[in-house]
């Protein structure tokens, strides 16, 4: 262990026993009672606060960036804390001590750790801004001689105008993110050109400082995690590139960080403390009203989001996502510029979803769903497709936009509650044709396509009756379905619902 560690575990100590004796000192009989008797427990308390207090990490104040990294760990730490106390008391039946002692002592040494861990990162904050402020007037001064320099030189002038920049950015690149990352980068672009613009950075004024269209490719080694609004900045450096631009970024997605954040801890004790942090990073960001808590906290930084929700994003901000590599704890992705950004105002992270689906007559209908995928994954249609392709049954194959929970709600139908609504308002009928996004339907044959728009989408496709495994199956399943509907609807629907029911209840036909 560290000495500066060891010194905020000796003060941590303090602070906590500071709360205890004020708590015994208000306590009437404290001296002929209260002290003797708590002695011994207290050192037992003391134990289990450092304990946790070490296993989450809450001493290592000096690698903190942000107060927000300073105060969660004393959150999480106290919140456990007060967990595992509250279950040794009921535990083992020890009804009889103080609860304004104990639990007095807890909120105390809560409310002091919070005030003094935000000074301590204040102190912190104020002393690198000032070393930042240094290296800033120091560099500022080398350019400004180095400007004088080109002036008197006409020979280094056109050397910097013909060719490339001295080799600065391989050097930024390896002592920030190492050989891996350069050799990742160096394979995609030519990092030392000087129409190449290296970064790291979270805020989109660092990008919208630069000239327009005068960079052919932005490489920013900040993590996507730590930029407060994703989309407004994926748009900035959309604007900022030429036509087929190419932009390099990285990612910490969800998975790899449950993956670092278990590998912290015992085996055992790291599921315990991955509760809070999940329903912390994972479920309150999605959950109406909470969120606006979770965003106000943290700014948006150090946030869970999925590969999908990444590459989605990329793809409405006018981006395709052309390379991709796990390097370290990151993935490294490569995306070149195609068009200009949707600007969708109506994204949503919550449970229930609006889908754009193909209804009668060609018009747009929004069909309701229990989100099973990543947000965003609906504009990566194209992408999954060109990667994967369609397995049996016309899903697609190796989908990785389909999170964990929308894989069982999938199996269980759960998604599809939603759908009654749809049925109630008139978009959908009971039996009939899936109803479709925009590019599964462009993936039909042209006499199919008119054929589906002279009716309404159903809530049970013909696919259950006939189980078809491939894009022709199930293009002439609908053909068949849709011309026998024509001619008897009533007697057509009624065959195919009680067909698709025993295939559901008895051969277990599921959606994917």
């Amino acid at each position: 262990m560290k000495k500066r560690n060891l010194y905020y575990i000796i003060a941590d100590i303090l602070v906590v026993t500071m709360a205890f004796m004020f708590f015994i000192w208000i306590k009437p009989a404290s001296r002929r009672f209260y002290l003797p008797e708590y002695y011994e427990p207290f050192l037992y308390f003391l134990f289990i606060w450092v304990a946790v207090s070490v296993a989450i990490d809450k001493y290592r104040l000096h690698k903190k960036k942000d107060y927000r990294d300073v105060l969660f760990p004393i959150i999480l730490g106290d919140f456990i804390i007060l967990a595992t106390i509250t279950v040794l008391i009921y535990a083992f039946q020890q009804f009889g001590y103080s609860r304004m002692i104990v639990f007095g002592t807890i909120a105390v040494s809560f409310a002091m750790e919070f005030l003094l861990g935000w000074l301590f990162f204040s102190g912190i904050k104020l002393r690198r801004d000032a070393d930042h402020f240094d290296n800033f007037r120091m560099a500022t001064k080398k350019a400004i001689k180095d400007q004088l320099k080109l002036v008197k030189s006409d020979e280094i002038l056109q050397a910097k105008i013909d060719a490339k920049v001295p080799p600065l950015n391989k050097e930024l690149v390896i002592d920030n993110a190492g050989k891996e990352v350069f050799s990742y980068i160096e394979n995609q672009i030519d990092l030392e050109h000087m129409y190449t613009l290296l970064v790291a950075t979270s805020t989109r004024f660092n990008i919208e400082n630069q000239p327009l269209h005068y960079y052919n490719a932005i490489v920013n080694l900040k993590r996507v995690n730590d930029i407060q609004r994703i989309n407004k900045f994926f748009e900035t450096v959309n604007d900022k590139l030429p036509h087929r631009g190419i932009f390099i970024g990285r990612v910490q997605t969800n998975v790899l960080a449950k993956k670092n954040f278990l590998k912290k801890y015992p085996p055992g004790i790291n599921y315990i403390l991955y509760v809070p942090f999940f329903f912390w990073k994972r479920v309150l960001p999605k959950l109406p009203g909470l969120k606006r808590i979770y965003f106000f906290v943290t700014k948006g930084r150090n946030r869970a989001i999925s590969r999908a929700e990444t590459f989605g994003r990329l793809y409405s901000c006018g981006f395709e996502v052309v390379a991709h590599e796990l390097v370290n704890d990151s993935i490294y992705f490569t995306a070149r510029k195609i068009q200009d950004p949707s600007y969708d105002y109506n994204a949503s992270y919550g449970p229930l979803i609006r889908l754009k689906r193909v209804g009668k007559n060609g018009r747009t209908i929004y069909v309701y769903k229990m989100r099973t995928m990543h947000p965003y994954s609906e504009y990566l249609q194209e992408y999954v497709y060109d990667q994967s392709q369609l397995q049996d049954g016309g899903k697609f194959k190796n989908d990785f936009r389909v999170h964990t929970a929308g894989k069982f709600m999938r199996k269980f139908w759960i998604d599809e509650l939603p759908m009654l609504f749809n049925l109630i308002k008139g978009d959908l009928k009971v039996v009939g044709v899936r109803p479709l996004s925009q590019h599964y339907f462009d993936l039909y044959d042209e006499d199919l396509k008119e054929k589906r728009i002279r009716t309404r989408p159903g809530l049970v496709p013909p696919f259950y009756a006939d189980m078809p495994k491939t894009l022709e199956e199930i293009q002439a399943s609908e053909n068949r379905y849709l011309d026998a509907y024509h001619k008897q609807p009533f007697i057509t629907d009624v065959k195919y619902f009680w067909k698709a029911s025993y295939n559901i209840i008895f051969k277990k036909a599921r959606s994917k």
